[in-house]
């Protein structure tokens, strides 16, 4: 297991809007490729996350159930859009903007997954890190078992109707 050596911290590092983070991970989710962007904004090197699960960069600020929904979105074989804070090596943290899809074969066999990361709309970060605050509480608050579901309600109540897709879009156009 790849260990990060700083404490989790309050520090930033941005992604610039020229930038893209691509990786891509087989279909248990374990890195397959990365950019070089990818190295220079997590802080990690290739020898330390090739064949290591994609969410050794998954920052504790996070929801679970963001993710859940991320998961059964490209295990359908749908793209999905998510804002991510992620965690470098160093303890800090960079905000993006994903797009994850599923790499099919010419035989339609599913080969893993593709992410390609930009700069988010850091107008809107405020109102995403207050709703995963929120979220993530629930899911502590609820435990282990139902901490998906709580969490899942807090984002359900926030979309007011309208589905993730058109929330998470709508926020990054603004």
């Amino acid at each position: 297991m790849v260990q990060r050596y700083g404490a989790v911290s309050q520090v930033e590092t941005q992604l610039q809007s020229s930038e893209f983070i691509v990786s891509k991970t087989d279909v248990k989710g374990r890195i397959t490729y990365a950019n070089r962007v990818f190295y220079s904004i997590s802080g990690f090197t290739e020898k330390e996350v090739m064949g290591v699960q994609h969410n050794i960069v998954r920052h504790p600020d996070m929801p679970r159930s963001v993710f859940a929904l991320l998961w059964q979105t490209i295990q359908k074989r749908q793209e999905v859009f998510a804002f991510v804070k992620n965690l470098r090596k160093d303890g800090g943290y960079y905000w993006v903007w994903a797009n994850v899809t599923a790499s099919i074969d010419a035989q339609d066999q599913l080969l893993g997954y593709h992410s390609v990361r930009r700069c988010p709309n850091r107008a809107v970060l405020p109102a995403v890190s207050d709703l995963y605050a929120q979220m993530l509480a629930a899911e502590q608050k609820a435990g282990s078992k139902d901490a998906i579901q709580a969490g899942t309600a807090i984002l359900l109540n926030a979309l007011q109707g309208q589905s993730y897709e058109n929330f998470v879009l709508s926020l990054q156009s603004n």
